[in-house]
């Protein structure tokens, strides 16, 4: 039996922790399948040990966290250097913070904004797969996108029970797209105002344009560029050598 993705980190928890047992549901299911055994103490405490199967259990689900996170890192290396050939320049592991709009509860008046201040805004710390822009000298040629890579099925459905986050990737970008591993997802299923990629094995398809939003970059978004480095580009691997007709 393969265990599931919480009993895993409860066994890792468990293999590192004194033992003491915390009785919920999930913890009987690590006794039943065998992969957690019950000590006893001198002085008549209960603890909890891994047997050899929880062990093995353990092994299995970060062999899984591990392939997943290879699928994933593989697919924003993919997503960036079709990016970059097209001549944007190209974050990955930024961290940004987005400034969305605080609706004023409704019962307390007195919170209202004077008409003429901005509205209040909440922020909300993001990182983006992949942050892209053209290297332009004027501020509207900039086009900056952001990319959202999805390999699994289950964590595309978890972002989009998160409007939030897609809120602040719109905040932070001209255009937000999600790129897809090919069968884990319907176009339609992709709120409106997203672009889609569908990435096989071998080639991208374009699912859905984006569209294009006015977007102006902020002065924390632009510290942040400057502090880091844009992913370096590769001509010789994108380009084959040049040879005579």
């Amino acid at each position: 039996m393969k265990p599931t993705s919480a009993q895993t980190r409860r066994l890792r928890e468990m293999y590192r922790s004194a033992g003491w047992p915390c009785l919920d549901s999930l913890e009987l299911e690590l006794l039943a399948a065998g992969w957690l055994e019950r000590l006893q103490d001198p002085d008549g405490r209960e603890r909890l040990r891994l047997t050899d199967a929880g062990v093995q259990a353990a092994v299995l689900g970060l062999q899984g966290n591990r392939a997943r996170r290879d699928a994933h890192e593989d697919l924003v290396a993919r997503t960036a250097t079709e990016l970059q050939r097209a001549g944007r320049l190209v974050w990955t592991r930024l961290s940004l913070r987005a400034g969305l709009a605080r609706e004023p509860a409704p019962e307390r008046p007195e919170l209202l904004p004077a008409a003429s201040a901005p509205p209040p805004k909440r922020w909300l710390l993001c990182e983006p797969d992949v942050y892209s822009l053209y290297p332009s000298s004027k501020p509207e040629g900039l086009a900056v996108a952001i990319h959202e890579i999805k390999v699994r099925r289950a964590d595309l459905l978890a972002d989009l029970r998160r409007p939030d986050k897609r809120a602040a990737y719109a905040a932070l970008s001209s255009q937000t797209w999600f790129v897809l591993a090919a069968g884990i997802a319907e176009v339609q299923e992709i709120p409106e105002g997203f672009g889609v990629w569908i990435a096989h094995p071998t080639h991208f398809e374009l699912g859905r344009p984006a569209p294009q939003r006015p977007h102006a970059i902020d002065h924390g978004t632009f510290l942040a560029l400057a502090k880091a480095s844009p992913q370096p580009f590769d001509n010789a691997a994108a380009q084959p050598p040049l040879t005579d007709a």
